[in-house]
């Protein structure tokens, strides 16, 4: 993971953040793989998105799941005055302030395998994940 990301604060000032090394990320953020991009690219146009760069990537956490704590995913354009803005190889990503404590330094990742279709978070604050991936608990 080479890329470079930025903090997006309330007041809309850019502050380019260093770079990650290897898997491990220099900064607090959150991150999307290159697959899971193009990944969401794809949905954006198929909704009709594509072409307003008023939206962006939601991510969050809410409870539920077997194993407490759920992810939830969604296309957005209005952030709220406490959200936690982060823009990754091009995506705009942005969370709750809440979920940003369960959320930092994870990755976004898709899958398109025979074993399991979709998008996955890798976290590393989780300390034990269900077997479906959809819920964690820290």
């Amino acid at each position: 993971m080479n890329s470079n990301i930025s903090n997006i604060s309330d007041n809309d000032t850019l502050t380019t953040a260093a770079p990650s090394m290897g898997s491990v990320a220099l900064d607090n953020a959150i991150y999307i793989s290159d697959k899971a991009k193009e990944k969401v690219i794809t949905l954006m146009k198929d909704a009709g998105l594509g072409e307003d760069s008023s939206y962006f990537l939601r991510v969050g956490v809410v409870g539920g799941g077997c194993s407490g704590l759920s992810y939830k995913m969604d296309f957005d354009n209005e952030q709220k005055p406490m959200d936690q803005a982060f823009e990754d190889k091009g995506i705009k990503i942005v969370t709750d302030l809440k979920s940003f404590l369960y959320l930092v330094n994870t990755e976004l990742e898709f899958s398109d395998g025979l074993n399991g279709k979709g998008f996955y978070f890798n976290n590393p604050n989780a300390s034990r994940s269900c077997g479906c991936g959809e819920s964690f608990a820290v």
